[in-house]
């Protein structure tokens, strides 16, 4: 067989791993960001119809819940386009964009399928280090930005350390970027930002010809298992996304919960204030077990580890909770779900008083 020579160079997905089994020990998997909810009984309603139905092919161009999203967001329909997760869109949009040996920017660390993702699709990645405050060098990304580059990656807030750039940096930004270069606001947790200082990248959108803005039902929606997420950009953008979309990609089921939970979206959104809640407990308590902690705006705290990541994810295992190294950069652990967010704390605490 021959196989594309990029191949051997493309890294790997790592998935957060589910906790193992340990006689008389509860375990908890802190590792992949879920919603902690089980879903609402209406979202199961409407996919147990939905499932009745999977003998037909899926509405392939979204149409009740494009439309129930350009309502609810006070976008046009033109401007949405959706796929399987987050990740999906991320694929279309090199696609749409990346000829081979184009360049898509991003921070580093951020999200693990940027790199991925760009040379799936034969783009060069281009990862600009973050700064100590473990949030992007949005200055260093603009200078990178050259005649090869087509996308800039922004996640916000970013993905694993939970820092968003604020509306005055993000601005400044952006007046940086060439107009035939489009940036991506990647706002995957968007619904848990409490600061006020940070912009709704819709709002961007609005006045900026070069931005698209991609969402998931993934994480405060609880649809993380269906696979669906959307974005909004210029018209001529999300054509493009369409275009590039697999067809049927985005399931009748995953449709139906998505609109459903739309409709249920104050529910869903008491619950993202408990994980807020739960986000500024663990947070406090780490700072005063004497850990220095990034402001997060997302469902997950940041611990700079470094070269210890591995070992402290380790001694966690060992008690039943699983969080996600990140090489030897740091720790990322999902919260919420308060009886795993009591174990990580005394673990930490543990941790502490033993390597300090």
């Amino acid at each position: 067989m021959r196989f594309r020579s990029t191949l051997a160079g493309i890294p790997s997905y790592v998935p957060g791993r589910p906790p193992a089994v340990r006689p008389g020990v509860e375990s908890f998997k802190s590792s992949s960001n879920e919603n902690p909810y089980a879903p609402l009984p209406h979202i199961v309603e409407a996919a147990e119809r939905a499932v009745r139905t999977m003998n037909r092919y899926p509405d392939m161009a979204v149409t009740a819940l494009h439309s129930a999203l350009a309502d609810r967001l006070g976008v046009a329909v033109s401007q949405v386009a959706s796929g399987t997760g987050s990740v999906g869109l991320l694929q279309q949009f090199v696609q749409a964009m990346c000829d081979q040996g184009d360049e898509v920017i991003h921070a580093w660390r951020s999200f693990e399928a940027y790199p991925i993702v760009a040379a799936v699709n034969g783009a060069r990645s281009v990862p600009v280090p973050l700064r100590a405050d473990a949030s992007h060098n949005l200055d260093a990304m603009a200078a990178a930005v050259n005649p090869r580059t087509r996308l800039v990656l922004v996640c916000q807030p970013n993905n694993p350390t939970g820092v968003a750039a604020r509306g005055e940096e993000l601005s400044a930004f952006l007046d940086r970027i060439p107009e035939d270069v489009l940036v991506v606001l990647d706002e995957a947790y968007v619904e848990f930002v409490t600061d006020p200082a940070v912009p709704d990248g819709l709002d961007i959108l609005r006045t900026r010809p070069n931005v698209a803005v991609l969402r998931t039902f993934s994480k405060a929606y609880g649809l993380a298992g269906l696979r669906i997420g959307y974005a909004i950009a210029p018209d001529e953008v999300a054509a493009a996304l369409r275009t590039c979309a697999v067809p049927f990609g985005v399931g009748t089921v995953a449709q139906a919960a998505a609109l459903a939970a739309l409709e249920v979206e104050d529910e869903l959104r008491a619950r993202v204030a408990r994980i807020v809640e739960a986000r500024t407990r663990v947070t406090a308590t780490l700072r005063s077990q004497g850990w220095a902690v990034p402001d997060s705006q997302a469902n997950f705290v940041w611990l700079a580890l470094g070269a210890q990541s591995q070992d402290f994810a380790a001694h966690c295992e060992v008690e039943g909770l699983t969080v996600r190294p990140y090489g030897t950069d740091g720790v990322r652990v999902t919260v919420g779900d308060e009886r795993a967010d009591e174990r990580f704390l005394a673990l930490a605490a543990e941790w502490r008083s033993t390597h300090t």
